[in-house]
């Protein structure tokens, strides 16, 4: 069974309930000080770690002297806008003191649907995590409509998890971990120690959430762990209200944690193989072995390009015998990887007029 100390990137998911108290409408400043105090430690140990909150519109709300129970969407807005700052300013007050640097990163559904986005936010995030950053990831609610929402954080948490590779993710719940009934009203409830694979029978023991300021409930986080297990990351769902959250799982509280099918590396490179090419790069010999040494496609191995493809489409990499060496997702579009053919990538500013990446397929975009 896994542990929090096997982590090497680590995605948690905090919900409106553990950060703002239900009664007055604050942020509880004691909690979110410990947990400050458990992701300093984590990252101190080695291990990077991606925040996904909630809470900015439980904040906003009492600021703008907004009604409980659900607002309109434009009134919904308002009180993230009001909200996010509050927050942002929040998770930076509790880090500082640790020396913690925290980035604030707005998403939408579409970031994750469309590949050009998911490309850079990918990248965003992977910069951020290697600079020693905490980036604190919220749905943009500002700007989110139905049509391009998630709709709930588990869901998000589960996608952010897949878009930077994690191995784990943690939900920080009402609850101590998955049960086979609802705990909060049988007694007689078991609660699983490790789910190996979800199953029809593991679903239909889900049950709804009741938290008020929460949306998500057992089912989403079922939807959860199954899109991170698939991906290669193992979940766990563990009871959040106490101080020092993930202190507490580290010492072996209780938990459910759903296991990965498979490792983040391979089955990111099963879901890009699986995709249809738009197109086709030749490169010359020196770039085939390059790639095959785990290199990186760069502009001045290039001899031809072939088809209509756009940022973050996927393009056939061939050898220069016609032999297909490689396969993967493209950082520019077919007429800009035209211009740059044989050229060395500090002139792809002179050639393209700004400033591009180094390369036309990164290495992790790629399978060969």
């Amino acid at each position: 069974m896994a542990t929090l100390t096997d982590a090497k990137r680590l995605v948690v998911k905090i919900g409106s309930a553990l950060l703002v108290d239900r009664e007055t409408g604050q942020l509880k400043s004691d909690w979110l000080r410990s947990l400050a105090e458990d992701v300093a430690m984590l990252r101190d140990n080695g291990t990077e770690v991606t925040l996904v909150s909630s809470g900015s519109i439980a904040l906003g709300r009492r600021v703008l002297h907004l009604p409980e129970g659900e607002l309109p969407v434009e009134q919904s807005q308002a009180a993230a806008a009001v909200g996010s700052i509050r927050l942002a300013r929040a998770y930076e007050d509790v880090f500082t003191p640790y020396g913690k640097i925290t980035a604030q990163v707005l998403v939408t559904l579409d970031d994750s649907t469309n590949r050009r986005r998911y490309l850079n936010s990918r990248a965003t995030l992977d910069t951020l995590l290697s600079l020693g950053a905490i980036p604190i990831v919220n749905e943009n609610d500002t700007i989110a409509t139905d049509e391009i929402r998630y709709g709930d954080n588990d869901r998000l948490a589960a996608q952010v998890a897949v878009t930077v590779g994690a191995d784990q993710l943690i939900l920080l719940s009402d609850v101590d971990g998955f049960y086979n009934g609802n705990p909060h009203v049988d007694p007689n409830a078991k609660r699983f120690e490790e789910v190996e694979e979800i199953t029809p029978e593991i679903q239909a023991m889900a049950g709804l959430g009741v938290s008020g300021l929460s949306k998500g409930g057992m089912i989403t986080k079922l939807l959860a762990a199954k899109v991170a297990s698939e991906a290669g990351c193992d979940m766990a769902i563990t009871l959040g209200s106490p101080l020092n959250p993930l202190k507490q799982l580290l010492n072996g509280c209780n938990a459910t944690w759903f296991k990965a099918q498979t490792d983040p590396h391979s089955a990111r490179k099963n879901w890009i193989s699986a995709m249809k090419p738009k197109g086709e790069i030749r490169i010359d010999a020196g770039a085939a072995k390059a790639l095959a040494d785990g290199n990186s496609l760069l502009p001045a191995g290039v001899t031809g390009v072939s088809g209509r493809f756009g940022r973050g489409d996927p393009v056939a990499i061939t050898g220069p015998d016609g032999i297909r060496v490689g396969f993967g997702l493209t950082r520019y579009t077919a007429e800009e990887t035209r211009k740059l053919r044989g050229h060395q990538s500090d002139e792809i500013e002179k050639v393209l007029g700004y400033k591009g990446r180094a390369s036309l397929v990164h290495r992790d975009d790629m399978v060969v």
